[in-house]
C-alpha cells in the first residue's frame, strides 16, 4: 500500500467529494495550494437555475433577434472603436474609459451567445393550439382574483416577460397553474402575498 497523507476535498454541504493520496510532503503542502482545493474549501454553493421552458411568441423571437443584431452589428463595433482608442492613452491598467470598455465588451459577447443559444434552441409558437378554448403557451387569460381585480395576462417564453406583470413567463407558478384550464375554471397559486384564488373570465390567442 503506499504510504502517503490521504487529502479529501468536500463540498459546500461538508459531504466528502474527492479522496486524494499524496506521498510527498512537498506535492501535499503544493495541492492544498492549489485553486481546486480552494474553490472546494472557499467557494459557496449555487444551486443550478432550473432550466428554462424552451417557447418563444413569434414577436418575442423577433424581439430577440432584434436585439442580437444591434449588440452584434452596431453596439459592438462602437464600443471595440472605443477601446482601441482607449488603449492608446497610457496605462491600461488606470485607464477608466479602456476598462469599462473591456468590461461593456463581455457582457456583450456574454448577451450575444445567450441569444444565439436562445433562438437556435427554442421553438417559435406562432399558430393557436389544437383546443383553443383551453389554456396554453401563448393565450391571452383574463382573470379575476379574490379582491375583485380583474387583469388581462399573457403566457409567454421567460424571455418576454414584461415589468408591468402583463406577460408573464410559462415558467410561473400563476401560469403553471392556468396551463390547461378553461374558462370559469378557477385555480390557487401561493404567491410572495399569500394564497391567491384566480377565476378564468375570458381566453383568447389572437390580439
Amino acid at each position: 500500500m503506499p504510504q502517503g497523507s490521504r487529502t479529501t476535498l468536500v463540498d459546500a454541504g461538508g459531504d466528502p467529494c474527492i479522496s486524494v493520496l499524496i506521498s510527498c510532503p512537498r506535492h501535499l503542502r503544493h495541492f492544498r495550494q492549489c485553486r481546486y482545493f480552494r474553490h472546494f474549501h472557499m467557494s459557496r454553493y449555487r444551486p443550478p437555475a432550473p432550466p428554462k421552458a424552451p417557447y418563444l411568441t413569434r414577436a418575442g423571437a423577433e424581439r430577440l433577434r432584434a436585439e442580437l443584431k444591434r449588440l452584434w452589428s452596431v453596439e459592438r463595433p462602437e464600443v471595440t472603436a472605443a477601446v482601441s482608442a482607449a488603449a492608446l492613452n497610457g496605462d491600461r491598467s488606470e485607464n477608466g474609459d479602456y476598462i469599462y470598455g473591456k468590461k461593456r465588451l463581455r457582457e456583450i459577447d456574454s448577451r450575444v451567445r445567450y441569444l444565439r443559444k436562445r433562438l437556435e434552441q427554442c421553438t417559435i409558437v406562432s399558430a393557436p393550439p389544437e383546443d383553443p378554448s383551453r389554456v396554453f403557451f401563448a393565450a391571452f387569460v383574463e382573470v379575476e382574483y379574490a379582491s375583485g381585480q380583474v387583469r388581462t395576462l399573457r403566457i409567454v417564453g421567460p424571455d418576454e416577460i414584461t415589468p408591468d406583470g402583463r406577460d408573464i413567463s410559462i415558467d410561473s407558478p400563476v401560469a403553471r397553474a392556468l396551463i390547461g384550464r378553461t374558462i370559469d375554471d378557477e385555480v390557487e397559486v401561493d404567491t410572495p402575498a399569500g394564497r391567491e384564488r384566480l377565476c378564468i373570465l375570458a381566453l383568447r390567442y389572437a390580439e
